[in-house]
């Protein structure tokens, strides 16, 4: 019997471009990325150099601070170029692919018989380790910390998010696999699944703790999912991986092949026809997007509109992105009158009641662009933060703890247990623009070096 958690804080940005379910086998990209800048916190030391043939699974650089953590080629070819941008910082690895993968060889494994210790060493070796990734400071997970859990969101509630069980379709024995593997590095201590109340995909799953959210973005957070089964104290460390590196994970052991396939969901308003692509980590998504796009300006999201990067039409899949976002720029000058802010508001959306949309039925999507309507201002306790962030956390308390580098006060009011994602939606309704989501990383730069 799963447990039950209800999430009331927080809303659902309600956008038109929702992906339909029916996925197509994207043809194989002539170049793929492995960006380190993907991998908060690395410094990368490189193990190839340009012109060197890989396989999928060889190794392509390594964590300065930690060699044993190593990144993979997704894909078998020839190591293009190491782009580099202001001194020197390795901003991708570009492997030209060839036309049919060639693996890395690894042994098939038996979850029934590792143990913990050589586990970490296989996923290190086949670069499978960075999908595990830890909080505090969410970050890649140091293997030489013990967890005092694990944790699995398969729900995402974020603008358009994929659907876990259409993404995990036919992979739920590697995905079973996958929790196994989780179970021998948790060593005893719980391995927790979620899924959103109605899925079905992940309720017979064995060996996890099973939990069904309900509530608006951001319930499918990892983190608020963390605060609300079990928090992390100072001292503590948890990790957690996405559904389909779960997968992964599985599938690399039973096979010996490290697959980094991934299904990717494109979306958003300015998508003729959004649907799901199966394709590989690191791929250059131009062949995705070639004939998909309305006419006009069009900002790229390499991710979902609260946490994606900006990207160009011919930029590579994130290493941890499960979606492609495509909505209109912000760069149209608005009419006062019509659509500036005396304007009735019809086609806007809003979490507060400024617009009569909230009279609207709940199926009512909007095409929202990139505008922010406005710039910084004023940093004013206005209670906006309280009613979307799910925490019993003081949000923007911390903040301010964080902008005067009050160390003590950061500690105190729940560094620990937060991640920038956490305050996407916190930015978003925003009346002030904060760059929420860049003070918390900053906050939790400065925490790693000081109290690590």
């Amino acid at each position: 019997m799963a447990n039950s958690i209800k999430i009331r804080k927080g809303t659902d940005i309600r956008l038109a471009g929702e992906a339909e379910k029916t996925l197509e086998t994207l043809k194989r990209a002539r170049v793929f990325a492995v960006r380190p800048p993907d991998f908060h916190g690395v410094i990368p030391r490189m193990m190839v150099k340009e012109g060197d043939r890989v396989l999928a699974g060889d190794a392509l650089f390594h964590d300065k601070y930690n060699e044993a953590i190593k990144f993979s080629s997704p894909v078998s070819g020839e190591v293009s170029e190491v782009v580099r941008g202001e001194k020197r910082r390795i901003l991708a690895v570009l492997i030209k692919a060839d036309a049919a993968n060639e693996y890395r060889s690894f042994p098939q494994q038996n979850t029934t018989s590792l143990k913990k210790e050589e586990l970490i060493k296989i996923l290190l070796e086949a670069g499978v380790w960075p999908f595990i990734r830890q909080r505090p400071y969410s970050v890649v997970a140091d293997p030489t910390l013990s967890p005092k859990a694990i944790f699995v969101s398969g729900f995402d509630s974020s603008p358009l998010a994929p659907d876990p069980d259409f993404v995990l379709n036919g992979e739920i024995e590697n995905f079973q696999e996958g929790i196994n593997a989780l179970n021998i590095l948790a060593a005893g201590k719980p391995v927790h699944l979620s899924y959103k109340k109605g899925s079905s995909a992940l309720t017979g799953i064995q060996k996890a703790t099973l939990h069904e959210v309900s509530g608006p973005h951001p319930a499918g957070n990892v983190g608020v999912q963390i605060h609300h089964i079990d928090p992390i104290n100072k001292g503590e460390v948890v990790w957690h991986v996405d559904p389909q590196d779960v997968a992964n994970i599985g599938r690399f052991l039973k096979t010996g092949k490290a697959d980094f396939t991934r299904v990717v969901a494109l979306t958003g308003s300015e998508v003729k026809a959004p649907k799901y692509y199966r394709t590989t980590l690191g791929a250059q998504f131009s062949d995705m997007l070639s004939g998909q796009l309305n006419d006009g300006p069009v900002r790229v999201i390499n991710g979902n509109v609260l946490t994606g990067e900006t990207s160009s039409a011919d930029g590579y899949l994130g290493y941890f992105s499960h979606q492609v976002t495509c909505i209109p720029e912000g760069n149209e000058p608005q009419f006062l009158l019509t659509t500036g802010w005396l304007g009735l508001g019809f086609d806007k959306f809003s979490v507060s009641r400024s617009f009569p949309t909230w009279l609207m039925p709940k199926s009512k999507k909007f095409k929202l662009n990139t505008n922010s309507n406005g710039e910084e201002r004023a940093f004013v306790v206005t209670g906006q933060y309280e009613e979307v962030f799910p925490f019993d956390i003081y949000p923007v308390q911390l903040l301010k703890s964080i902008i005067v580098n009050d160390l003590d006060a950061m500690e105190k009011l729940g560094i620990y247990e937060v991640a920038p994602e956490d305050f996407a939606l916190c930015e978003y309704v925003c009346t002030s623009k904060i760059d929420a989501q860049r003070i918390i990383r900053e906050g939790l730069d400065i925490a790693r070096i000081e109290f690590s």
